[in-house]
């Protein structure tokens, strides 16, 4: 049995492209680097299930000491998941009284959103 030669390709068949670009345009650094921290503070289920509850509240806040009993932790422990959502711009919150309201940054979440579409 002989060996069989393999077909030698010319350099423009080198050059051709195997498949169809997977994006038209590069997410530019800063952005990556504020998505990334945006994604990185989501990454905890806590936190996670902090932002759907702020997400949909009826209103559009939610007082710090009723956020705890949904995912069952202290207050103390749901205000520094919220210190953690804020600095990372997903969240916003305003004193009122002796308590802080916490809401979603729509925003910011429009722009985790649009980080997943196709660009």
């Amino acid at each position: 049995m002989g060996v069989k030669e393999l077909p030698v390709l010319s350099p423009s068949d080198q050059a051709t492209p195997c498949c169809t670009p997977l994006v038209t345009t590069l997410l530019p650094e800063p952005e990556a680097q504020i998505l990334s921290e945006r994604f990185a503070a989501l990454g905890d289920p806590v936190r996670l299930r902090l932002v759907s509850l702020l997400a949909n509240a009826e209103g559009g806040a939610i007082c710090v000491c009723d956020l705890t009993a949904p995912v069952n932790r202290s207050q103390g422990t749901v205000s520094h998941h919220l210190k953690v959502l804020s600095k990372a711009g997903l969240v916003t919150s305003e004193k009122r009284g002796r308590n802080m309201w916490y809401s979603v940054a729509p925003s910011a979440l429009e722009a985790l959103r649009a980080a997943l579409v196709t660009r």
